[in-house]
């Protein structure tokens, strides 16, 4: 049996006491963190595996906890729970199944919540911290690149059995939030709108992209805004894990059909290959297209987007930068 603190046990600074959604309606702009997985990879830990960083709250949780911590240290409001893949399903292909996977699941919040409290310790005028629990979709758990696709077929009862214990998990053990990230679904953010409904926590849905102005499965992204434009607890919606270059035209494609807060945290710049879970050092921008998430940022606020943050193969240092003067001009 694998024991967790549940979210009554964490003591003060859990929770935030301002919900996302009342931060961004005071015109508040938030940093989210950065890479997770490829952070913990640059720390010598093996990802090559089904459950990706997922594998790491069982092999070595405190480093979960350290990556956290130094994203807050560099100035981000936000920690993304280390459950994009850490799902019962994924976890029962490893032998552990029933309560253990979920108390797994919770762990990846306590880790983070963990984290604050340390940084609240050293710093107690830092904040507002939250933190969010990372949802992913079904092709996470598939490993092989379908969160790129999006050409899976589930219908809505299926996607409700993968996805409804790891998001009970994660709201019972005390998120600030939930982040539906990287969905490349348009039937899947259905799905999880309707889910969501059920908790009463506010989210962000936020999607993968085919171009600048569809997601991963060619649905064009004035459907997503207006599927989720005004639906209550979806404090933001916007795009994750893309190149730098799309950001710009898919912010304003869902500007031009949904006042909501915006959020965006693309990778670093380099070009991931699905297929050999590989990096290229090949930048992805186009002529004239923004060369860093530092420099790119300011506009991307000017277009609505109230979070902004890194995915894969960012680091403390690029969020440094983004809560630094030069991310906010």
């Amino acid at each position: 049996m694998i024991i967790v603190s549940t979210a009554t046990q964490f003591g003060d600074g859990m929770s935030s006491p301002i919900p996302l959604s009342k931060l961004l309606s005071q015109e508040r702009s938030l940093v989210s963190d950065g890479a997770l997985a490829t952070e913990l990879e640059a720390r010598g830990c093996n990802l090559a595996d089904p459950l990706w960083s997922a594998k790491v709250l069982l092999e070595q949780p405190g480093l979960i906890r350290d990556v956290h911590r130094d994203y807050f240290a560099a100035g981000a409001n936000i920690a993304t729970t280390a459950s994009y893949q850490a799902t019962p399903q994924g976890f029962a292909a490893r032998g552990i199944g029933g309560q253990d996977a979920l108390e797994l699941v919770a762990l990846s919040v306590q880790l983070a919540a963990e984290a604050r409290q340390e940084h609240l310790a050293q710093h107690p005028g830092a904040g507002p911290l939250l933190v969010a629990g990372s949802v992913g979709p079904y092709g996470a758990y598939l490993a092989d690149g379908s969160e790129y696709r999006g050409d899976y077929v589930l219908n809505p009862a299926e996607f409700r059995d993968f996805h409804a214990p790891r998001i009970a998990a994660l709201v019972n053990a005390g998120v600030d939030l939930l982040a539906f990230e990287t969905l490349p679904s348009f039937a899947e953010a259905e799905a999880l709108l309707a889910l969501s409904r059920e908790h009463g926590v506010d989210t962000w849905f936020s999607f993968s992209l085919r171009d600048g102005g569809h997601i991963s499965d060619g649905t064009p992204l004035a459907d997503v805004a207006r599927l989720l434009d005004g639906q209550p607890h979806v404090a933001a919606v916007g795009v994750n894990c893309v190149p730098l270059n799309l950001v710009t035209p898919a912010l304003a494609a869902l500007r031009e059909h949904t006042d909501q807060p915006l959020v965006a945290y693309p990778n670093s710049g380099e070009t991931y290959d699905p297929a050999t879970k590989t990096w290229s050092q090949d930048r992805t921008a186009a002529a004239g297209a923004p060369a860093s998430l530092g420099s790119a940022a300011p506009g991307w606020r000017k277009l609505g987007a109230r979070i902004v943050g890194g995915c894969c193969r960012t680091t403390p240092r690029d969020i440094a930068v983004l809560a630094g003067p030069s991310g906010n001009a």
